[in-house]
C-alpha cells in the first residue's frame, strides 16, 4: 500500500468516526449502530478501568444507546487528536481523544445504568475497523473514560 492509499484510507476512518458521533449527537441509533460490523462490539469503561456496559451486534448497540437519549435529553461529542494505524487495506485501528456531554431532562429517572441527569466526560475512544465489500465498518468500540463529572 502506498501513501496514497493510506491517507485515503485514514480519511475514510475519520469521516467514519466522524459520523459516529454526528449520529450519536442527533439520536439516530440504527445509522450509528450500522457503521459497525454485524457482530461489532461496544464497550463503555468507567474512569476506574471497570467495565460500564457492553454491546454486542448493531440491534444490541443500537437498543443499548438508544436507551441514553429520549426525549429532552442532549448529547454532545467532540472528537480530537486522532492516532490511526492502517495493517492492511482491510484492516486498522485507531485512538481519538474525546468529550461529551449527556444532559437529561429533571425528569428522567435515574438508574444503575444512567445515574445521572447530566454527564461531563473526558477520554478516549480506541476502534478495530475491517474493510468488507468495499466499505469501512467499526468491529470494535472501547470508550475508556480519564474523568467523568456528574450533576445528580
Amino acid at each position: 500500500m502506498d501513501a496514497i492509499e493510506r491517507l485515503s484510507v485514514v480519511e475514510e476512518l475519520r469521516r467514519l468516526m466522524a459520523r459516529y458521533v454526528r449520529y450519536a449527537d442527533h439520536q439516530r441509533w440504527q445509522d450509528l449502530a450500522n457503521l459497525f460490523t454485524p457482530d461489532g462490539t461496544f464497550t463503555p469503561y468507567k474512569p476506574d478501568g471497570s467495565v460500564w456496559l457492553h454491546m454486542e451486534g448493531r440491534e444490541g448497540i443500537a437498543a443499548t444507546v438508544g436507551a441514553s437519549g429520549g426525549p429532552g435529553v442532549t448529547l454532545v461529542h467532540h472528537l480530537f487528536s486522532d492516532e490511526i494505524d492502517v495493517d492492511s487495506a482491510t484492516g486498522a485501528h485507531g485512538v481519538w481523544a474525546m468529550e461529551d456531554i449527556v444532559t437529561r431532562p429533571e425528569d428522567a429517572p435515574v438508574s444503575d445504568d444512567i445515574p445521572f441527569r447530566g454527564m461531563h466526560g473526558f477520554g478516549h475512544y480506541h476502534a478495530r475497523f475491517v474493510k468488507t465489500d468495499g466499505t469501512w465498518y467499526i468491529a470494535e468500540l472501547q470508550q475508556t473514560r480519564i474523568r467523568l463529572d456528574f450533576t445528580a
